[in-house]
């Protein structure tokens, strides 16, 4: 078994044809066919069956074909990785942080970068996800953090999924417990501006079940948001480990018959997503995600 009879194997499962597979791999069709024999010999299984069409994968094949699939993705991240050393990666990089240092690993994050690629400056800024999406958009960051899935414009990676919960001042559980959407909405809420994902996440939420919220207050930060709970003014969509913590420290109430999840992601613009310093930020990030 070696990379070229797996490359192979892989083009004809795609492919499902030997000659389109050739043609892809510019190679005869005869060499193809060889490639995927010694593969089938070496693992000692019958990987295709020939159609009428052309090439369809064996039950044993398409079983494997993931792992494979996985292999040369390895190996195209290693050649990538490879290629990034053969060069000093220099110049400033603006980044677009969310939420806070801890949750988005940015010290950690910050710390590699530095280490693997000294001659790289960064830039923050903080904001919410969403005015980070508009700064990459318009080019005024170059990558950033984001909570949800933006447009197709933007090349992403998702790096965790998480859940926010509903959380209610102390004493407030008789109001909230078993309560659904539509009966939560009739209570006061805490509000956020349209860039922020708690706006786009009970938005999209209410509007599904037809349903306009009782917004009481309008505010832009997590910690503003917790206080106006904790002073009793109301509802309030939070990180379900920021709820977990504040239900023990301060009583609040999480309401449990809701939730919410989302996923935090790293973005750039599709179009400059092969740019030396923002194909290395992806794969560290990538990597630190991993662990």
């Amino acid at each position: 078994m070696d990379l070229t009879q797996l490359r192979a194997f892989v083009t004809v499962a795609r492919e499902g044809n030997l000659t389109r597979a050739a043609e892809r791999l510019h190679l005869t069709q005869p060499a193809v066919s060889l490639q995927i024999k010694a593969l089938q010999a070496s693992l000692d299984l019958q990987l295709f069956t020939r159609t009428p069409s052309g090439m369809s994968l064996t039950d044993d094949g398409a079983k494997l074909l993931p792992f494979a699939e996985r292999v040369m993705e390895s190996v195209a991240e290693l050649r990538q990785g490879a290629a990034s050393l053969h060069s000093t990666l220099s110049g400033t990089l603006s980044i677009g942080t969310i939420l806070d240092p801890e949750f988005i690993r940015l010290g950690a994050f910050l710390k590699r970068l530095v280490e693997t690629y000294p001659q790289i400056s960064t830039r923050l800024q903080h904001g919410m996800s969403g005015w980070v999406m508009q700064q990459i958009k318009s080019g005024e960051l170059d990558v950033g953090y984001f909570l949800g899935t933006p447009g197709k414009e933007f090349h992403v990676q998702t790096l965790t999924s998480f859940t926010y919960n509903v959380v209610a001042p102390q004493g407030w559980k008789n109001r909230v417990a078993g309560r659904d959407w539509p009966a939560l909405a009739k209570l006061p809420w805490i509000w956020t501006p349209p860039e922020s994902a708690h706006n786009r996440l009970l938005s999209k939420t209410f509007a599904q079940y037809k349903v306009t919220p009782n917004k009481v207050a309008l505010v832009d930060q997590e910690p503003s948001m917790l206080d106006l709970v904790k002073s009793g003014v109301g509802l309030s969509l939070v990180r379900e480990s920021v709820a977990l913590g504040e239900a023990h420290a301060h009583g609040l109430v999480i309401a449990d018959a809701v939730s919410l999840s989302t996923e935090l992601s790293f973005i750039t613009l599709a179009k400059r997503k092969s740019e030396p310093a923002i194909a290395a930020v992806f794969s560290l990030l990538q990597s630190l995600w991993r662990t």
